[in-house]
C-alpha cells in the first residue's frame, strides 16, 4: 500500500524552496490548532466561573472542534498549494482564514457575553 497522494506523479516537481515553504505554512496552521485545542482543554478545565457547565462544555467544545477542522483544512490547503505547483497553476485560494476569523469572532463575542453574563 502507498502513501503517495494520487496526484503526485502529475506534473513536474516544483523547486524545493516552494516546496519547503508550503510545508512551513502548513506547520503553521497546526500550531494554530494546537493553540485552539490548549484553549479548549484548559478553558474546560480551569473555566469553572462559567456557568451554567453547559455554556463552558459548548465554549470549549467549540474551540476542540474548531482545532480539528483546522488540521484538516490545513492539510487540504497544503494539498492543493502543492498540486498547483507541480501543475505550475495560480496558487488557490481557500475558505481556510476567513472561517477561521469567523469562528474566532463568533467565539470571541459567545465567551465574551458568557463572562459578563455572570
Amino acid at each position: 500500500m502507498s502513501w503517495e497522494l494520487r496526484w503526485r506523479p502529475e506534473g513536474v516537481e516544483p523547486d524545493y524552496r516552494f516546496t519547503l515553504a508550503n510545508e512551513r505554512t502548513f506547520l503553521a496552521w497546526i500550531r494554530t490548532a494546537l493553540a485552539l485545542l490548549g484553549g479548549g482543554l484548559i478553558l474546560h478545565q480551569f473555566g469553572t466561573r462559567i456557568e451554567p457547565s453547559w455554556l463552558r462544555v459548548a465554549l470549549s467544545g467549540g474551540l476542540i472542534l474548531m482545532a480539528g477542522l483546522l488540521a484538516i483544512g490545513a492539510f487540504f490547503q497544503w494539498s492543493r498549494n502543492q498540486q498547483a505547483m507541480r501543475l505550475d497553476q495560480p496558487l488557490p485560494r481557500g475558505p481556510l482564514v476567513i472561517s477561521l476569523a469567523a469562528a474566532m469572532v463568533i467565539m470571541a463575542l459567545a465567551t465574551t457575553s458568557a463572562l459578563l453574563w455572570q
